[in-house]
């Protein structure tokens, strides 16, 4: 029986910015997105934030916390995702284009001006009313 793939997706929070990056991946190319991946059988979600951010972008993160999660079905792909939405401060380094055969580059953006278009976990989070708060 066919079940819905989890994702996660890591908002790293940096000086009121949030990073996105232009997708290349076989469903969603061409849309901005927070780094992240698939969840791997037996990890965390915070080990998959930290390995999926340090893997893309070869930045390290902390203070990794839930956010929220949203249900996303690509109709037009025919895949369904949960995506869990983690937050997490930056702790070092700058965003480098690590896995070019997935992402065309990392940008960080104001949550108030976040880029067009977006990948549909960002639509269906922002549908939520969601808004980042930084670790206090």
């Amino acid at each position: 029986m066919d079940r819905p793939g989890v994702g996660i997706g890591v908002i790293v929070l940096r000086d009121n910015m949030v990073l996105l990056g232009k997708r290349k991946a076989a469903h969603g190319a061409g849309t901005w997105q927070f780094p992240g991946g698939h969840l791997e059988l037996g990890e965390s979600m915070e080990e998959c934030a930290r390995r999926e951010v340090l893997e893309e972008t070869g930045m390290r993160i902390m203070n990794i916390r839930f956010a929220t999660a949203t249900n996303d079905m690509f109709k037009e792909e025919g895949k369904h995702y949960i995506t869990l939405s983690m937050l997490a401060d930056w702790d070092s380094g700058e965003p480098s284009v690590m896995e070019p055969e997935k992402s065309e580059s990392w940008q960080w953006f104001r949550w108030e001006e976040l880029p067009e278009p977006l990948f549909l976990p960002i639509q269906n989070l922002l549908k939520q009313g969601f808004m980042p708060k930084s670790h206090v």
